[in-house]
Formats: C-alpha cells, sequence, structure tokens
C-alpha cells in the first residue's frame, strides 16, 4: 500500500515513463563478518535439531560396523546425512526415524544448501556481476546529470529535466533511501543507492565526465559536503545547489556552486505576489514549468537572430541577453541589436503545452 502511494505522488511526466532497467546497489544492510557469522549460526542451528531428533530416536538407527550407536556416529551421521553424502553404513530402520528424515533432514538439507548457494553468490558471483556492470556504466557515462537526492524536490527536477529533452538513462540518481532509488531505476534513469558525499562513489560514478550536478538533499551540512568533494573531483563541474535555511545561501555559493536555489525564499516571494494579484503567481508557474502554455529558454543567438533588434524578434519576446558576461534586459535598450554568440532569455509559446500547473 505504502509503496502504491508513493508512485502515485511521482510527476505526471515520468508516470508515462515506467521503464525497467537494472539497479545498482553498493552498500550491504550487514557487513560481510555479521552476514557470514549469522548465516553460520543459522546453519549450527539447524544440524543441532537434527541431531537432537536422531539422538531422541536413535533406537531406530542402525551401524553396519559395530551395531553401537554413540553421539560421534550420531553426529558423523547428521553432517553426512544433510550434507547428502551418505555411505550407508549408519542406516534408519525404524518408523520414527525414517519419518524424521523425510520430514525434517530432508527441508533441513534444501535450506542449508540454499544458504551456502546465497552466501557464494553474495560474496563472489554477485560482487563480479556488481564489477562488471560498474564497469559497463562508466564506459557509457560521459555529459551526464547526476541528482544527488531523490525526495520530492529531486523527483520534480528528474520530471522537469525529463520533459525538456534530458533521456532517462543519462539521469544518475544517488540516494540513501533504497526504495527512491527503486522509483528512480524503474523510470529508466540509473540508480545508485549511496552516500552522496562519499568520494570514491562521486568517482566511480565518473562526475569528472558529467554535464552537470544537482544537489537535493535533506539537509544544507550534507548539500555542502557533497559539494565540496564533487569541487575536489570535477573543478569545472556545473553545481546547481538547494538549501533549506536562507542564511546558508551564501556559504553554499561561496563553496563552489554555479546556482543556489533556496525554495522558501522562491516560494514566499510568490505567495506575497499572489496576494497582491491575480495573475502574476500562476503566469510565473506556467512559465517556469515544462509542461505550461508558454516556456523561458535560452539560446545562442546564430544567423537567424544576429542583427535583429531585440523588440523586433515575431513570435518570439526576448526579456534579455547576456554578452561576454553582462547582460542587457529589454528595458534597458529595446533597440538594441543582437550580436553573434549573445545568450538570449526568451518567452516563447510551448508546441507541447499540457495542462498549466
Amino acid at each position: 500500500m505504502a509503496g502504491a502511494l508513493e508512485r502515485m505522488k511521482l510527476p505526471n511526466a515520468l508516470q508515462h515513463r515506467r521503464v525497467h532497467k537494472r539497479r545498482i546497489f553498493l552498500r550491504a544492510t550487514f557487513s560481510a563478518e555479521q552476514t557470514l557469522a549469522l548465516r553460520a549460526a543459522i546453519v549450527a542451528a539447524l544440524l543441532g535439531i537434527v541431531l537432537a531428533a536422531f539422538w531422541f530416536d536413535r533406537e531406530s538407527l542402525h551401524d553396519s560396523y559395530d551395531g553401537v550407536i554413540s553421539f560421534t556416529d550420531l553426529l558423523y551421521f547428521t553432517m553426512v546425512t544433510v550434507t547428502t553424502v551418505g555411505y550407508g553404513d549408519i542406516v534408519p530402520v525404524g518408523d520414527t526415524a525414517r519419518l524424521i528424515d523425510a520430514f525434517l533432514v530432508t527441508p533441513v538439507r534444501l535450506l542449508v544448501w540454499l544458504i551456502f548457494l546465497g552466501t557464494a553468490y553474495q560474496f563472489v558471483v554477485q560482487r563480479i556481476v556488481e564489477d562488471f556492470r560498474m564497469k559497463r556504466l562508466q564506459s557509457e557515462l560521459t555529459d551526464h546529470v547526476i541528482l544527488c537526492g531523490y525526495g520530492h524536490a529531486g523527483q520534480v527536477a528528474a520530471a522537469e529535466l525529463i520533459d525538456k529533452g534530458t533521456p532517462p538513462e543519462q539521469l544518475v540518481v544517488i540516494d540513501s533511501v533504497q526504495a527512491h532509488v527503486e522509483a528512480a531505476a524503474e523510470l529508466g534513469m540509473v540508480g545508485v543507492l549511496g552516500d552522496a558525499t562519499q568520494e570514491s562513489l562521486l568517482r566511480d560514478l565518473q562526475c569528472h565526465k558529467a554535464n552537470s550536478a544537482v544537489l537535493c538533499l535533506p539537509r544544507d551540512d550534507t548539500v555542502l559536503l557533497s559539494l565540496l568533494t564533487l569541487r575536489y573531483i570535477a573543478k569545472d563541474l556545473k553545481i546547481i545547489a538547494m538549501v533549506r535555511e536562507e542564511e546558508n545561501v551564501k556559504l553554499v555559493r561561496r563553496s563552489g556552486a554555479h546556482l543556489v536555489v533556496a525554495p522558501s525564499r522562491v516560494s514566499g516571494q510568490l505567495v506575497a505576489d499572489a496576494v497582491h494579484g491575480r495573475f502574476l503567481a500562476p503566469f510565473l508557474l506556467d512559465l517556469i514549468s515544462s509542461r505550461g502554455r508558454f516556456k523561458l529558454v535560452e539560446i545562442v543567438a546564430d544567423a537567424d537572430w544576429i542583427g535583429k533588434r531585440m523588440n523586433a524578434c515575431s513570435g518570439s519576446l526576448i526579456v534579455g541577453l547576456d554578452r561576454k558576461g553582462k547582460t542587457i534586459g529589454f528595458w534597458e535598450n529595446p533597440e538594441e541589436r543582437i550580436v553573434a554568440d549573445d545568450l538570449l532569455l526568451v518567452i516563447e509559446r510551448n508546441p507541447s503545452a499540457g495542462e498549466a500547473p
């Protein structure tokens, strides 16, 4: 029921892209030593149960060597029976012993073998397969987007990125919650269970080859640590960070983030606009959503734009341009002519518009 509710909360844009993809999990719930100790204890307990059952019904067993059933004989018989070796020197001759062998020893035998096979798979086969998958993933990762944190904000960010043209397989999601990682993987993204502040993990995910990194982690101190780690590994990586507390914006920006977003500030401004107006807040939400009636885009000026005035481009509304780091708004000089390599901020109609948010 909880899983169904989580799926219902996913953005609509992602609901239609449910592509099954294998998942990468890099951290075990228990350490290798703890797992081995627990399984050894389970096997020992199962052998003890079988040994006890044979001990209380030892009169139903026959030893073809000397006819005497000692504790050593029972221990030996238990081991060779459970492991399916069975030399035939000791055999159950009574009905009770045969029933014990049929209804107790046989299930225990199967369970012990499953434990052995599962342990071999987990510590040998799975590690080999996981290493192979990671190496194959590393060979494919380039110009990807690393999304650290897949809570509500991370899900919305992923939906917008996909709607704006980023292929799901180019999104690498890192989260410490397995349910979040599985949800991302089911939607076609690469899901990695791990710590977004861990240097070895970020190196494995080829962050130095990434297009950008988006930090939507639940704590500002974790955002800062992840940011510093990313900046240490890839000094030129574009990093967008989301922070909860307004006082941390300046600190995160000075630590190397290209853009810092404070949801409390943005939501507060929208709420204030809604108090004194009816149209402004809905229009702004419509404008920044990939499913709105209009879209706000950045366009590098090409031959179709060069030489035109900012206020003379039919079909598009140029609200500003960036020229070698200097921003020029349309309100400053609407007659400004566009030159090569200008970065234009344009409002245009969204041909694939859905319902307004």
